[in-house]
């Protein structure tokens, strides 16, 4: 009789599709194994809980922010007590940036990283061609296309969350830094003012685009030429995947601080503690993030691999108009938000905020004392659950 492993992934080509033909080759492998896949939307993976799947599902394809509440809760296997050292140390040292260690939580490895991704820049050659002008390098460059309406990024308030730390750092500070404060008021202040001065010069539905809407814009219609920053999809630059495929790169420099900072996301595979029958979906992680299966089949049907080898390959590359070694540098640079067990209260609600400021202005230093008193609550979230 079959054994059944469920699992749960994002609802996406990239998300959803590697899965299953990685589950049908290991399946073929492991004739006693069959792999069924389910999917959530985007918003869902990013705001539902993992300890309300863990119970339902084998699988689960998880982002990083969730380390610090499975390695306390035990909801979720510690990877690393049941894979190879020698595995582990390859994942490790083929890592793309710090996904693979932003999975690694005291002690324990949550998951394994499968994919990779940091907000980058994306472009259509013949739109700024057509209006004959060039891909911006620096900010001044980036507003001033921006003033001509041929700049789009993503702002609800989960990317407007994670663009105000890419600001943070391009003001030369390091967001939770320190025990009270997210920044300072004087960063605060500087990082939401770029966002809404940009913000100001772009369509106002920016306000309802994550970046797979950016994309599908961009790739459907002839009116946008650049998105500074939207977490990259290398499905955008491949043909045949859309009407016209984009072209993606670094990030634009910021003052004389080089190239902006963004912040990391991708995804990790996950087994839940819960899973009968260990082994096997241990087996199966291990199979999709190998260094063959990432850089070959993983890659190949659609996904966005996590494994170093992969993003410098050559027929990688080839298949997505030299994606991966375009934006690598960025990944490798990438920030890895706050992980402790109780960070996400604050992530849940504090984007709205700024995207308060960059809609309609107002009193940064409100919203500063606000975001500050999430922080604080999420500090006092993580110690209560310490305590038990």
């Amino acid at each position: 009789m079959s054994i059944v492993l469920r699992g749960i992934t994002w609802d996406h080509t990239r998300g959803y599709i590697p899965m299953v033909a990685t589950s049908q080759r290991f399946a073929e492998l492991v004739p006693e194994v069959t792999i069924q896949w389910e999917k959530r939307s985007l918003q869902q993976f990013a705001d539902a809980p993992i300890q309300a799947l863990t119970d339902k599902y084998d699988l689960l394809v998880i982002d990083h922010p969730w380390a610090g509440y499975a390695s306390e809760s035990g909801v979720l296997l510690s990877l690393n007590t049941y894979l190879p050292d020698d595995f582990m140390q390859n994942q490790s040292t083929n890592s793309v940036g710090q996904s693979h260690l932003s999975y690694h939580f005291n002690g324990s490895q949550t998951a394994l990283a499968i994919d990779a991704a940091t907000p980058v820049a994306s472009w259509r050659f013949d739109l700024l061609e057509r209006e004959e002008e060039q891909v911006p390098v620096t900010w001044e460059e980036l507003l001033n296309l921006a003033r001509k309406k041929l700049v789009i990024f993503p702002a609800i308030p989960i990317d407007s969350l994670m663009n105000f730390y890419m600001l943070c750092f391009a003001q030369g500070e390091e967001p939770f830094g320190g025990d009270e404060m997210v920044v300072s008021y004087e960063s605060e202040q500087a990082a939401l003012e770029a966002l809404r001065e940009l913000a100001s010069y772009c369509r106002s539905e920016i306000f309802r685009m994550n970046p797979i809407a950016v994309y599908e814009h961009m790739t459907t219609w002839n009116d946008i030429g650049y998105c500074p920053f939207a977490y990259g999809y290398s499905n955008y630059a491949r043909s045949g995947y859309s009407r016209i495929p984009l072209t993606f790169g670094d990030l634009v420099t910021y003052g004389d601080r080089g190239p902006m900072r963004s912040t990391l996301g991708g995804t990790g595979l996950a087994v839940s503690a819960a899973c009968k029958h260990k082994e096997l979906a241990v087996r199966y992680t291990q199979y999709v993030a190998s260094e063959e299966i990432q850089s070959t089949l993983y890659t190949m049907a659609g996904g966005q691999p996590g494994h170093r080898k992969a993003w410098i390959g050559e027929e990688t590359n080839r298949w997505t108009q030299s994606y991966f070694s375009q934006t690598l540098p960025a990944l490798d640079r990438a920030y890895v938000r706050p992980r402790y067990n109780g960070y996400l209260h604050f992530q849940d609600q504090a984007g709205n905020y700024v995207q308060e400021y960059m809609m309609n202005g107002g009193d940064t230093r409100r919203i500063w004392e606000l975001m500050n008193q999430l922080f604080r609550e999420s500090l006092t979230i993580s110690k209560e659950r310490r305590l038990g």
